[in-house]
Parts: C-alpha cells; structure tokens; sequence
C-alpha cells in the first residue's frame, strides 16, 4: 500500500528531538518519497541592555545562511541514509519561524515535527511554534512530544526488561 503521505516537510531546530522528527519522517517516505527540511532563523534576536529604539530587526549575513545550509544538510546525511532513503530537500529561510513553517507547507502532503513540550507560564508567554502550525495547518501536523516514546515501547536492549522502583 502506497503511504498518502509522500511529501512531507520537517521543521528542524537542530535539537536531538527534531532528529527523532527527521528519522520518523524519513521512514514514512522510504521508497519514492519526499522530505522538504526546514530550518528557520528568527529575524532578530533581543539583545539585553539596549534601548527599544537600538533593538530594530536584526537580518542575518548570508554567509549565516549558507553556514546554517551546510550544517543542516550534513545533520540530513548522517539521519536519512540507507537503501530507499527518500529525495531531500533542505531549505534555511529567515522569517516568524511558525509563519515561515506554514509557507513551506504549500505542495506538502503532511508536516512531522517535535515540540519543545514548555508548559505552564514559559508556554503562556513564549508560546508553541508546534501548537501554532497544528492550529493553522491546512494539511495534517504529527508531532512528537520531547521524551516521548516511538513505536509504543521504549528503545533499549532487545529482550532486556527494565527495572521499576
């Protein structure tokens, strides 16, 4: 059976969480699909001391850029190889890194992604990139919570139960 999912976009923060997205992602498009790897540089960055008038908009260098290409499609190689192994297309772009996410969805099937999992009062005042693409998505968002398990079961040694205390 041929997965509906052929093109997928994976918003990447190069956290070991977004790997997990990127591998999981990589394994639903095995075998004719597509990734589409996102990387997304905020706009500015606030730096501490400066006056409101000082902050502006902070444009990174494209010599940023192109560093932040490379890092990202050296991260893709070591992540999505092997017999199968989906076309990769990475892309860094600058920009709302949620609205920027919501762009590249345009000709994506669905979106694999990992979320931060902040809560309480880090949650209300910084918000979820996650939460904003689920809410607005036009095509269906996964997401994997940070510590959360694949597949049902916790990875360890085959045939090794865990001890509970």
């Amino acid at each position: 059976m041929t997965s509906p999912f052929r093109k997928i976009l994976v918003p990447h923060d190069f956290s070991r969480h977004a790997d997990r997205s990127l591998q999981l992602a990589a394994d639903l498009t095995r075998h004719g699909g597509r990734l589409r790897v996102l990387h997304v540089i905020p706009p500015f960055t606030p730096v501490v001391g400066l006056p409101p008038a000082e902050m502006g908009a902070y444009l990174p260098p494209a010599d940023l850029i192109a560093q932040e290409r490379r890092h990202l499609e050296r991260l893709v190689r070591k992540v999505v190889r092997g017999s199968g192994a989906p076309v990769v297309e990475c892309q860094v772009v600058v920009g709302d890194p949620h609205h920027r996410i919501l762009d590249a969805c345009r000709g994506m099937d669905a979106v694999v992604m990992a979320t931060t999992g902040r809560t309480g009062l880090a949650h209300l005042l910084i918000g979820s990139v996650a939460e904003k693409v689920v809410r607005h998505a036009s095509i269906p968002v996964l997401t994997l919570r940070a510590g959360g398990r694949l597949g049902g079961r916790r990875r360890g040694k085959p045939g090794r139960a865990r001890k509970h205390r």
